[in-house]
C-alpha cells in the first residue's frame, strides 16, 4: 500500500480530484482527526459482468426478502458501516471522512443502496460516483446475506447507467467470493482514466423507485 502525506487541508473538491487520479483517503482510527492518502500497489475493482451470484443467493434477491431503497438514510448507513463489527473493533472511517462524504452525498455524488427487514435498516453500503466509475466506500450488514444483496442491486444499477468500473479499494476472501479480482496499479490507473469521463446515470432506474428481485437478476445476465 502505497501513502502519501497527511492531509490537513481537504475539501469535497480536492477529495474528487483525488479521485479522479486514482488516490483515496483513510484515517488511522475514528478518533484520529488526520487523513492519509491511499494508492494501493493491487486494487480491488467488480468487473461489472462478473458478480458471482450464487444459487442461494439468486433465491434470496429474486424473493425480495429485503426491501432496497437508494440514497434514502446517508447518515445512518455510514455509522453502521464505521460501527465496530465481529473482527473488526476499529474503523478509518473518522468524523473529516463523514463530514467530506455527506456534503458530497448533498451534491449528488455520493450514494448509498440500503436494505430494510420490516422497517429496520438492516444492510447497506455507500461509494463516490465520478464519471463512469464508482468507487465503493465500505459496506455493512447485521442481517444475513444483507450487504450482498444491497450490492447486487448497486452492481444491476450501474450496469443500466452505463457504469465502466467498479472499484472496490481492497479485496477480502469475502468480497472476492462475490467476484472481485485484483489488478495492478498502472491498469487501475488505465482503466480509470478510460472511464473517468464518460457519461452515466446513477439514476436510470429512479431513485425511488422499487426494483424487484426479478429486475436485478435479468439486469446482471
Amino acid at each position: 500500500m502505497s501513502r502519501g502525506k497527511k492531509s490537513s487541508e481537504l475539501t469535497p473538491d480536492v477529495l474528487l480530484k483525488a479521485y479522479s487520479i486514482g488516490l483515496f483517503p483513510m484515517a488511522e482510527s475514528a478518533d484520529d482527526p488526520a487523513l492519509f492518502w491511499v494508492d494501493p500497489e493491487l486494487r480491488g475493482i467488480f468487473p461489472l459482468d462478473g458478480l458471482i451470484i450464487s444459487r442461494k443467493l439468486a433465491r434470496k434477491i429474486r424473493g425480495d426478502e429485503f426491501t432496497i431503497r437508494t440514497d434514502h438514510d446517508f447518515d445512518a448507513v455510514i455509522a453502521a458501516c464505521a460501527a465496530p463489527a465481529p473482527g473488526r473493533g476499529n474503523t478509518w472511517i473518522n468524523a473529516r471522512i463523514r463530514s467530506l462524504y455527506r456534503a458530497l452525498f448533498e451534491r449528488g455524488q455520493v450514494h448509498t443502496v440500503e436494505a430494510y427487514q420490516d422497517g429496520a435498516l438492516v444492510g447497506g453500503l455507500y461509494g463516490l460516483s465520478i464519471g463512469a466509475v464508482f468507487c465503493g466506500e465500505s459496506m455493512f450488514h447485521t442481517a444475513r446475506d444483507a450487504s450482498k444483496v444491497a450490492l447486487a442491486h448497486l452492481g444491476a444499477r450501474l450496469r443500466r447507467g452505463g457504469y465502466r468500473l467498479l472499484d472496490t479499494q481492497f479485496v477480502t476472501p469475502h468480497l472476492e467470493s462475490l467476484g472481485a479480482v485484483e489488478i495492478g496499479r498502472a491498469d487501475y490507473h488505465a482503466r480509470l482514466e478510460a472511464a473517468i469521463d464518460m457519461e452515466a446515470d446513477f439514476y436510470a432506474w429512479p431513485r425511488d423507485a422499487v426494483i424487484s428481485g426479478a429486475e436485478v437478476l435479468a439486469a446482471l445476465r
